[in-house]
């Protein structure tokens, strides 16, 4: 089992009435079933650390047993339900790196970019956000100075508490993000609302972006030292990656420039941490990454476990959903492949004269190239990135081959090197001959060799938007990249299928938010759609 032990706490109906104050609909959160106090429940000094976890492993898990049968948001399928699942078809099948050839629901609709108010997956995500938030409030406000007193937490628990805060305000900092990338704005809730039903109020872009950044600051001395806490659990680099990311997107949040805030951050990463670049580019993504040395890459990684943590979403449906055809399953450590997920032909052609790059794990046999018929799985090349086998190409720890043990990285050292040359690009600061050092050293990794060594010559923003999509592909991050750099909608940019059409179709620029469920509209009024929609 991972080093953070991601043990569901029993939460009481009590306590489960705290936990869904502002969420946009009672029958979209469920209660867990034990008739307990929150003051009975942390009366066990164990359970600050438990309700931690919990915290933790709502970026993983689905509901209260795993796989399926107790979700946390109703309405859909536990498995679409889960936090990495949602970001990852949000990012990615937005876009040229992905594409489903399955008929659930509305799923096709991402890469068409015809999504509606009322989709599903839409639904599901915006709620599952706001469920991450509401325990995260939850947690901070039973840990507070007069309810710790009242308990009579003292010493060493004190301490710990003060740091578990830290990282229960990153989680939602974490989450509120993820709303202002996808959504823009929403309700702001935090531990001093009221505990009481009632409707909040609406918080713009702006007013998110304010409070993240508030947050991140404001946690910072109370977070671990970086690499000094248990794996899993984020220190302070985990805030100031995010803290990088924020700003340097900050333009397209709020139309004020923040790159110089962002190459502060990340040069902080880089060169205030231990954080190393693993030497072997597809380890990252085994079943072993927690300790074949990947790990020393990851600045925050959601931990998943074949028999603890188990979902039909995260890393399960990462490594599954991309097998099929004529792909051998037992190579993937896996029962059999869900033939979904492959990516198009503009994805493809990054890669173009680069056969010795390792990133470049196309599985072909018995695909072409072009898709003609988006259901059909054998239409696009595959991708052979996620595994469930370790470095000795052995299967994980579920012998049944049905879950997974790979970990997902939310944030790894070579982003912030792409980060930083994107950020010296874009006047931010830095200089030429560190950023193509940084470069140079991913694609050493990436080639065994120097061969693929670039120089400053080389160096632009369309080469960085390339390399991040060679060297981040399928790991959650292209939808962004390419609203950043102003490729998303419109056609100044077009890849197969976008827009539905087969060539690739402009798209019109509100797409580059989702819009607020019309079902949370109806339940909170305060809610103002995002335009377009």
């Amino acid at each position: 089992m991972k080093n953070l032990k991601l043990k569901l706490l029993s939460l009481s109906s009590l306590l489960f009435l705290f936990l869904t104050v502002s969420c946009t609909d009672e029958l979209d959160t469920k209660p867990e079933g034990t008739e307990q106090t929150a003051d009975e429940l942390f009366a066990d000094p164990s359970s600050y650390k438990s309700f931690l976890a919990k915290l933790y492993a709502g970026l993983a898990t689905t509901g209260q047993q795993g796989p399926a049968g107790q979700g946390d948001v109703a309405g859909i399928d536990e498995g679409f339900s889960s936090y990495v699942r949602n970001l990852w078809n949000f990012q990615e099948l937005t876009t040229d790196e992905a594409i489903i050839a399955w008929n659930d629901a509305t799923i096709k609709d991402f890469h068409w970019h015809t999504w509606t108010v009322s989709d599903g997956f839409v639904k599901a995500t915006f709620y599952r956000l706001s469920y991450q938030i509401t325990n995260c409030n939850e947690f901070l406000r039973q840990t507070t100075d007069e309810k710790l007193d009242g308990r009579g937490v003292t010493g060493s628990l004190r301490d710990d508490i003060k740091t578990f805060r830290a990282e229960a305000r990153f989680l939602r900092a974490l989450s509120y993000w993820h709303i202002i990338d996808l959504f823009g704005g929403a309700s702001l809730t935090t531990e001093d609302s009221p505990t009481q039903y009632y409707l909040p109020d609406y918080a713009n872009r702006q007013q998110l972006f304010d409070f993240v950044e508030s947050e991140l600051t404001g946690m910072e001395a109370d977070l671990k030292e970086p690499n000094s806490n248990e794996q899993f659990r984020v220190d302070k680099a985990a805030a100031w990656m995010l803290k990088a990311k924020l700003f340097l997107n900050a333009q397209v949040y709020v139309g004020t420039d923040r790159t110089q805030d962002a190459y502060t951050y990340v040069n902080k990463v880089i060169n205030e941490t231990s954080y190393s670049i693993h030497s072997n580019y597809s380890q990252l993504f085994l079943a072993d990454n927690d300790t074949n040395g990947a790990q020393n890459e990851f600045i925050f990684a959601v931990a998943f476990d074949g028999l603890h943590t188990k979902t039909y979403g995260g890393t399960t449906y990462l490594t599954h959903a991309p097998v099929g055809g004529s792909m051998d399953a037992s190579e993937f450590g896996i029962n059999g492949g869900w033939a979904g997920l492959r990516t198009t032909s503009a994805f493809v052609e990054k890669f173009d004269g680069m056969d010795n790059d390792t990133r470049k794990q196309f599985y072909t046999s018995g695909q072409t190239l072009e898709i003609n018929d988006v259901g059909s799985f054998t239409d696009g090349y595959a991708i052979a990135k996620w595994k469930n086998v370790d470095s000795m190409g052995n299967q994980g720890s579920d012998a049944s081959g049905d879950f997974v043990d790979t970990d997902y990285p939310m944030f790894r050292l070579a982003d912030a090197y792409l980060m930083y040359a994107e950020c010296f690009l874009r006047g931010g600061g830095g200089d030429a001959t560190t950023a193509v050092g940084y470069i140079n050293e991913l694609r050493e990794r990436a080639y065994g060799n120097t061969s693929g060594d670039i120089t400053a010559s080389d160096l632009d923003l369309d080469f960085i938007l390339d390399e991040r999509a060679r060297e981040l592909h399928w790991e959650g991050h292209r939808r962004s990249d390419l609203i950043r750099f102003g490729k998303f909608s419109g056609s100044s940019y077009l890849w197969p299928w976008k827009g539905n059409v087969a060539n690739g179709a402009p798209i019109p620029s509100y797409r580059k938010l989702f819009p607020i469920p019309q079902d949370a509209i109806i339940v909170n009024p305060n809610l103002i759609q995002n335009p377009g929609y």
